[in-house]
């Protein structure tokens, strides 16, 4: 961010504020109660069925080499990868009938994540993500004075998505860094040097000097508003609450080692601390060289031995969800905030080898033939905790194999509708404008899942 004799007009953070407050004087709105959502993003895809919906009694060209293990809730066992999932599942319910139609990364991110019925794989995006259009309907909705971005991404799910005819103010302020990293700090957020503090109210004071000669010309009042946002921006960068919210150093240890002192466990806590100072929109994609050699879920036998790799990131995984979901509850945040756990689709639950490209973590040398999994688009899980919902329970079932729904089939309607119900927007109702002006609805056919709606 820069702070010049030129003052604010120019700068990103307070013309990204004017957008967002132009957007939302487009129309009015119903105040919502104020409930968050964070989703927890594995981009590439999770197998299923070396995870929450095991089936142990296949044949060997289809079942992976992990026991089961009992998990908190009678009768309901998943993989042996994720015991601190397992002591607490009495705090997030499964969807094991989650399915889309779409097989490409990109195709699929797009229908879970907006709705878009399309199955080609596209460059960019057609419908504007979940997220955009949540945090567009709440700057709608007016009444927060919380001076922290209400959209943020803590290394965000950005790749094959994006707020398109929402507009680029509702796209989410992004955190890039590693958490983890003891000089991590979020650039723009704060002053640490009361110097730098100082400076910032001399030209504040500087430009609203130069300014009194433009306000006799002013006819349209632009001088005024403007001052609205830089105040917002100043805010931004000097009030309290925005530095002590990103600041991991307010934790104590041990909350920090029980995240895991890694990037997801650090990402995580992170995004925690968020919506504790009143962030309502938070992703974080578990991303990065804890998933293996290419850096995410996609464990083709070419990119991954995929049990090597799940073993690789399971620990890490398993450590920083579950801590995640414990504080939801024993911070008493479990009605307000949901929790979602979650990929674009599954992999095949039919095993394939296949030479590996290139050794590295979960990969054997380059030319070592090696199992893996490939997209699986009919038929995956993904888990929900807090949000008021009933939890220790699974929803929906795959066949034997794991390959298709049989009960309870859900959708990425099904899945945004959920979202926007617990953020207190009626998709059924709700819509926005496209490129061309068109009110389009923001979920086309589904409904929210009963059993992931809350219990008011």
């Amino acid at each position: 961010m820069r702070i010049g004799l030129s003052g604010f007009a120019s700068l990103g953070l307070p013309g990204l504020l004017k957008m967002r407050a132009q957007a939302a004087a487009m129309a009015g709105g119903k105040k919502a109660d104020r409930t968050a959502v964070i989703m927890v993003w594995q981009p590439g895809g999770c197998s299923h069925l070396d995870t929450y919906d095991p089936k142990p009694d296949i044949g060997s060209e289809y079942r992976g080499p992990f026991k089961t293990i009992a998990t908190k809730i009678p009768g309901t066992r998943i993989t042996e990868l994720l015991p601190l999932q397992a002591r607490i599942a009495d705090k997030f319910t499964i969807l094991r009938s989650m399915n889309q139609k779409a097989a490409g990364h990109p195709a699929g991110s797009m229908q879970l994540l907006s709705g878009d019925p399309d199955t080609r794989d596209k460059p960019k995006p057609r419908y504007p993500d979940w997220m955009s259009v949540a945090a567009s309907i709440r700057a709608r909705e007016g009444g927060r004075s919380n001076p922290l971005p209400n959209y943020i991404g803590v290394n965000p799910v950005i790749e094959y998505n994006g707020p398109v005819y929402v507009g680029a103010a509702y796209a989410p302020f992004s955190i890039s860094g590693d958490p983890n990293r003891p000089d991590f700090e979020v650039p723009n957020i704060g002053l640490s040097d009361k110097s730098d503090a100082v400076r910032l109210g001399d030209r504040v004071m500087l430009r609203k000097s130069l300014d009194t000669m433009e306000r006799a010309f002013d006819t349209l009042g632009e001088l005024g508003a403007l001052d609205q946002f830089e105040s917002q921006a100043v805010a931004l960068l000097t009030n309290p609450q925005t530095r002590d919210a990103f600041d991991l150093n307010k934790e104590d240890t041990q909350t920090r080692d029980r995240y895991g002192r890694n990037r997801w466990g650090q990402q995580l806590l992170l995004a925690r601390r968020l919506v504790e100072a009143g962030v309502e929109i938070i992703t974080s994609s578990l991303s990065g060289p804890q998933c293996g050699r290419v850096a995410n879920w996609d464990d083709h036998a070419v990119n991954h031995n995929i049990f090597d790799a799940l073993r690789f990131r399971s620990a890490a995984y398993d450590q920083a969800v579950s801590a995640l979901i414990e504080d939801v509850y024993a911070r008493g945040l479990d009605k307000r905030v949901l929790v979602v756990v979650t990929g674009e689709f599954g992999r095949t639950p039919k095993i394939e080898y296949s030479p590996s490209t290139g050794g590295g973590d979960g990969s054997a040398p380059a030319g070592t033939s090696q199992p893996g999994r490939d997209h699986w688009p009919r038929a995956f899980s993904n888990i929900w905790a807090g949000g008021g919902i009933q939890t220790g329970g699974v929803i929906g079932a795959t066949d034997k194999r794991g390959e298709d729904v049989i009960e309870r089939a859900c959708g990425p309607d099904d899945f945004l509708a959920t979202i926007y119900h617990h953020l207190g927007i009626d998709s059924s109702k709700e819509v926005i404008n496209d490129f061309n002006g068109r009110p389009t609805h923001i979920v086309q056919n589904g409904r929210p899942i009963p059993e992931l709606m809350g219990r008011g």
